[in-house]
């Protein structure tokens, strides 16, 4: 969460994704066997274009229903640069862009037509396909972040006369893992993902766990905990902006010490407030981070608008500029849009590392567009061979082993302004964020439901803080 998240059409790029490893390819006769088939057309058919938009349709050919939280798409294109970076977007889709995630990986077999790929993957809100059954138009697109037009008559997946449904062997379909439909480019077709084994989490797990029932942010008991309630200034947010730790307050909802992030402005740098809360010490790795927090879509006074960020993420210090051990995992909700997208959407990233000054990222992520508005569970587990995003007991994304942390990183809630565009009253308007509970669990992977038992049991025992977590 630093000054670059200020570049707006830069920020949230999912740019170098998982690496997949060559197999052999496939034939189309087997995807007819396995039940599924991809239908592809083109509604961008230039050979260059300010974005790209592949159009899909998913078929199940088979005779028993597919669990479409199960598929994955790829669709592979020849980056326009070695350091450029895309961003995905769903237009319209007959099941809901919400139920429809992208994001980016590179090939570990290079081509003249692909050294990326696109990937297409469904939430479990999407439901089941039944036999017979397409999920109807999925109108997606993707553009360079910086929206300089794209070439994509060098893309191995792109058709330009394609412009009518049609069955499409160059883009691929996972099923569980395994690749049923279409060749991908130069033997690059994926190998399944590894998926994190939730360990039981007994007493060897060293835990914090923090319930927030302090009485404000100058409580003794809040910085012998190990929090700072930040007060220096700088990024990420609007330029002139304070950090102001009296926003941050601790109060009661539903029975639970809950801590309480505002933010404020009346339009300009100098009556703006941003808020955030963390860790002293990085020293936290791998293992399962979880929390409760309460977005807003509405300000609690004043006109709504404005570009804010509502977030729960983990981080560790950029030592230089695209340093590799840098990590970064990220819960961002924007309620009102920002850096380029019109409404409501909730990103989680996961970040290997960046250039600030010429801008440069690694990383990838997921996303949602609607409303989280409300008490949310969020939940990220990091093992050996993947990061792993929940949201309220639901798979929300998982991101490639290349995104493991090196260092141990520090714990953070933090909500503020992007820039003054999205609301230019100078009204005085203030947001709320709300924290229930903070748990992290080292080296150990936790289901969603693990979770909620540890937090039952620490509350049910009375028990409002701990921290085994040795200092790294």
């Amino acid at each position: 969460m630093r000054n670059r998240r200020t570049q707006a059409a830069l920020a949230v790029a999912a740019l170098l994704g998982s690496a997949a490893l060559a197999a052999l390819p496939l034939t189309t006769a087997s995807a007819a066997t396995d039940g599924l088939a991809v239908q592809y057309r083109t509604s961008a058919a230039g050979a260059t274009a300010d974005q790209s938009e592949p159009w899909l349709k998913l078929r199940n050919t088979g005779s028993s229903a597919v669990d479409l939280a199960q598929v994955k798409i790829r669709y592979y294109f020849k980056a326009d640069s070695a350091g450029a970076s895309y961003r995905f977007a769903c237009s319209w889709a007959v099941k809901g862009c919400s139920v429809i995630t992208g994001t980016f990986g590179t090939l570990a077999n290079p081509t003249p037509t692909a050294d990326r790929y696109l990937e297409i993957g469904f939430t479990p809100a999407a439901g089941s396909l039944a036999p017979g059954a397409d999920t109807g138009d999925m109108q997606l697109r993707f553009h360079q972040s910086t929206w300089q037009p794209l070439t994509q008559s060098d893309d191995y997946s792109f058709g330009a006369g394609q412009t009518s449904y049609g069955d499409w062997t160059k883009v691929t379909a996972q099923l569980a893992g395994q690749t049923v439909w279409g060749t991908a480019p130069g033997g690059n077709n994926p190998d399944p993902t590894p998926t994190p084994t939730p360990t039981d989490p007994g007493p060897s797990g060293a835990t914090l766990f923090d319930d927030f029932g302090y009485t404000s942010h100058t409580d003794p008991a809040l910085a012998a905990h190990g929090w700072r309630v930040r007060s220096n200034s700088g990024g990420p947010g609007v330029p002139g902006a304070a950090w102001d730790p009296s926003k941050v307050t601790f109060t009661t909802e539903g029975g639970n010490s809950v801590m309480n992030l505002e933010t404020s402005s009346a339009g300009s740098g100098s009556s703006t407030t941003h808020t955030e809360v963390l860790t002293q010490d990085m020293k936290f790795k791998n293992g399962t981070y979880a929390a409760r927090v309460k977005f807003s879509d509405a300000p609690k006074y004043g006109p709504d608008g404005d570009h804010i960020v509502q977030t729960f993420f983990t981080i560790n210090d950029l030592k230089a500029p695209m340093a590799d051990d840098y990590a970064e995992y990220d819960f961002e909700y924007l309620p009102n849009g920002g850096w380029g997208e019109p409404s409501n959407i909730l990103y989680t990233t996961s970040w290997e590392t960046y250039n600030p000054d010429p801008w440069q990222a690694v990383n990838q992520h997921s996303e949602s567009r609607q409303s989280f508005a409300g008490w949310h569970d969020l939940v990220v587990t990091v093992d050996g061979t993947a990061i792993t995003y929940y949201i309220d007991g639901q798979l929300f994304g998982t991101h490639g082993s290349q995104y493991l942390p090196e260092r141990p990183m520090s714990i953070n809630f933090n909500q503020w302004l992007i820039d003054l565009n999205g609301q230019t009253s100078t009204t005085p308007r203030a947001y709320d964020q709300r924290v229930d509970y903070v748990l992290h669990v080292k080296n150990q992977v936790l289901t969603p439901a693990q979770v909620a038992a540890k937090v039952a049991a620490y509350r049910s025992a009375g028990t409002t803080f701990v921290d085994e977590v040795p200092a790294s």
